[in-house]
């Protein structure tokens, strides 16, 4: 994105669409937080907003005045540059301020960005708005799945809507794609948009390994089920086992067996499972075991990316088995937004390709994905390697 008009299209494209997300939505549904990973749709609306507002109007459009004063309060997620902030698990104690009067605040601050865009022609500003687009294509993923597990745990099991197809057939024979040991170059390497993350382009050496051209399937996994690999400490990481028994783990997240038959909650309601489908919601810890359980392993983020081309990825973000971490000669960006990818590489793992709920035009070879081991509510999966 180089010229000021398709920049700022994409930005009213991308609030759009944002919008577009919540328009099934009841009122009710705007404020609900089960548990302190899903944030509340009404956080989601305000905060893409004041990102906007903090890193870009506040400090280039003269004489901007603040929709309100303490809504970067209510909105910072993480950036302690900028000051205080709600606590995430407080998300959804926030009755106030209304939905109404975040939809006014998102169009307020579209309008002054809009007004911005149009007056300069910044290359500064336009690399700040093109991360702030960014941002929220990440929050429109994190918008469904979050609206996912609030209509998943609301026992009437209501249906979002009848128009996403979150479970695809993957109607091809699985075949075991072989990778010569070699120098592999890894990481961005071209003019397009990209997380700091991902640059560092550096060579690593991989030995000879094959990657499965297919992602584990549900009837896959229902035989790892069926073989108690719930109940057998030998397939899991000790910390693994512990989370399986705390929890009293039997299944993938949103699964439910009634009758002898398993079914699961979709976008579109409650249904029962399609075996062929790619499994997904499932953490780290279940992709680990299940590995285990066939005696194969999860492929590293080096090795997806140099075969990411010999098969088709997207439906599933893809467990790893590389740790989040910095590659070499990585630098922090200067100021709060330095606070957007470096201080969690800590204690995650890497996963790649993107999932059904990954907005067009933000994913692509070299995206790190990262979420701590325990976590499934984003579209999971696993795809093996030897």
């Amino acid at each position: 994105m180089t010229t000021t008009k398709p920049l700022l299209q994409f930005f009213l494209e991308t609030r759009k669409h944002t919008e577009d997300i919540c328009s099934p939505l009841e009122i009710e549904d705007y404020v609900v937080q089960p548990i302190e990973d899903v944030s509340p749709p009404k956080w989601h609306l305000g905060h893409t907003t004041w990102f906007f507002e903090e890193f870009i109007l506040k400090q280039h459009l003269s004489n901007y005045k603040l929709f309100d004063e303490d809504f970067s309060f209510v909105f910072n997620s993480y950036y302690e540059a900028v000051g205080k902030r709600v606590i995430r698990s407080n998300r959804g104690n926030m009755s106030r301020p209304s939905v109404q009067k975040v939809y006014e605040y998102r169009n307020y601050v579209t309008k002054a960005i809009e007004e911005l865009i149009i007056k300069t022609n910044s290359q500064e500003i336009n690399s700040l708005l093109e991360i702030g687009i960014h941002h929220e294509k990440q929050h429109q993923e994190l918008l469904l799945t979050d609206i996912k597990f609030i209509l998943g745990n609301n026992p009437l099991l209501p249906s979002y809507n009848n128009i996403i197809k979150e479970h695809e057939t993957q109607d091809y024979q699985q075949e075991w794609l072989k990778v010569k040991e070699g120098v592999y170059e890894i990481g961005h390497n071209n003019s397009s948009f990209c997380y700091d993350n991902e640059l560092g382009r550096h060579k690593v050496y991989l030995t000879n390994y094959e990657i499965a051209n297919k992602l584990v399937t549900n009837k896959e996994f229902i035989e790892f089920i069926t073989a108690n690999g719930y109940k057998l400490h030998n397939f899991w990481h000790a910390e693994g086992w512990d989370w399986v028994l705390k929890n009293n783990i039997t299944s993938p997240l949103y699964w439910h067996n009634i009758d002898g038959k398993w079914h699961h909650y979709t976008l579109n309601g409650l249904q029962e499972i399609n075996l062929n489908s790619p499994v997904t919601h499932i953490s780290y810890f279940e992709a680990f075991a299940y590995a285990q359980y066939k005696k194969l392993r999860l492929p590293t983020e080096f090795e997806w990316e140099v075969a990411q081309n010999k098969f088709n990825w997207g439906d599933r973000w893809e467990w790893t088995e590389s740790a989040y971490l910095p590659y070499p000669g990585y630098t922090k960006a200067e100021g709060a937004l330095g606070e957007y990818n470096g201080k969690f590489m800590v204690n995650q793992k890497v996963l790649r390709g993107g999932s059904i709920a990954t907005p067009t035009l933000h994913t692509r070879p070299t995206y790190r994905n990262f979420f701590q081991t325990n976590l499934r509510w984003q579209y999971t999966g696993l795809r093996l390697a030897k």
